[in-house]
């Protein structure tokens, strides 16, 4: 996606008001689908419907602690492909996206990455597959991997793993994609919400 002109950096997120569908509307973690994702995101308030809008954050290093020892053991072998593919389900406006991205996006991207990656700060470890972007463990089919995935991205989201961020004009939200999944709510139909967004050069997830 392109920047805001004079600020290539700041990516506009908006749902206007006639859309029923809001952009990265699911649990996931910002573009999992690249070699290099981003350590970290950031999104500033700029336009607030009168109701609803929250973005609910899901605590990754909680999700992989709280697995059953043999599962953890299973998982940490395992490595699952990510699409951009399988994130088109999730967009508004398909001909804003078009018209708006970058002369040299290509149709899909693809990376593998470990299901459950060390922290390189904390040393934690923490899952990484979220529903947005994982499609099949590496040599593995779709449906082979489909049982344990959904089961992943379900324990992922459990309530006691969450909090609620309530948006006003203004508000600042910063937060870690290595070990935090979220899910913009999408519950303000006939309401514009406009969000600016930067993320950070992250690594390679090991």
């Amino acid at each position: 996606m392109k920047g805001l002109e004079g600020f290539p950096q700041i990516t506009p997120v908006i749902k206007l008001e006639h859309e029923k569908i809001n952009f990265g509307g699911l649990w996931h973690s910002d573009t999992a689908y690249l070699e290099r994702p981003p350590m970290a995101t950031m999104l500033i308030a700029r336009e607030t419907p009168p109701r609803g809008g929250d973005t609910l954050f899901a605590n990754m290093y909680r999700a992989y602690e709280t697995l059953s020892e043999g599962m953890r053991r299973m998982l940490d072998g395992l490595v699952v492909v990510n699409s951009s593919a399988k994130a088109d389900v999730t967009r508004t406006r398909e001909d804003r996206v078009r018209d708006s991205a970058k002369d040299d996006a290509r149709q899909e991207y693809v990376a593998e990455h470990p299901v459950v990656r060390t922290h390189p700060e904390t040393g934690r470890k923490a899952l990484y597959a979220n529903g947005g972007h994982a499609l099949r463990f590496r040599d593995m089919t779709v449906e082979e991997s489909a049982p344990l995935l959904s089961y992943l991205f379900s324990h992922a989201t459990r309530p006691e793993f969450t909090c609620r961020f309530r948006w006003e004009v203004g508000s600042i939200a910063l937060w870690d994609n290595r070990c935090t999944q979220h899910n913009p709510v999408n519950d303000y139909h006939g309401f514009r919400r406009v969000m600016h967004r930067a993320t950070l050069k992250g690594d390679v997830p090991r």
